[in-house]
């Protein structure tokens, strides 16, 4: 009730209370920085994944009885597909603070796509690149959230 009172108290007398709708161009700058940095690490991270499963390897199995070569082909095989995995969730990673530096250029960083509310300053010193605030992440948790298979029962004899 305290609350609805003041609140219709500082309408009454003309206090209009000014809502953030966007970042200073100060915390634009802090985020630029922070963005630029994880840039720089995911780039090179990038191309330490990409030199792993496209170059090769000067360990190879080439003086290697032809038993043992047979099972180090198969697990070489089987690590660069990962490293192709992981690669390709980088260049998605990149992207995306990519994008986060233009929305610091047009001035809508840091702006929940969803609610239309700032994100928390906190929120996008930890993962820079979001769009979504904590509130709307958890509304698309909840709604999204898939519903597990029913498990067949197995009974045994």
């Amino acid at each position: 009730m305290k609350k609805e009172s003041a609140a219709q108290a500082k309408k009454e007398v003309g206090i209009v209370e000014k809502v953030k709708t966007h970042y200073t161009d100060e915390d634009l700058k802090e985020f630029r920085e922070i963005i630029l940095k994880k840039l720089g690490k995911a780039h090179n991270d990038l191309n330490l994944l990409t030199e792993s499963y496209t170059t090769g390897n000067d360990h190879d199995t080439n003086d290697t009885s032809p038993t043992f070569k047979v099972l180090e082909e198969g697990y070489q095989v089987f690590s660069k597909e990962e490293n192709s995995k992981f690669a390709a969730r980088q260049s998605k990673f990149i992207k995306a603070l990519e994008n986060a530096l233009v929305r610091i250029e047009n001035k809508t960083y840091g702006i929940c796509r969803v609610t239309g509310k700032l994100i928390s300053k906190d929120r996008l010193r930890i993962v820079p690149h979001a769009t979504l605030s904590i509130e709307a992440k958890r509304q698309q948790t909840n709604v999204v959230a898939p519903q597990k298979p029913a498990q067949p029962e197995f009974h045994s004899l």
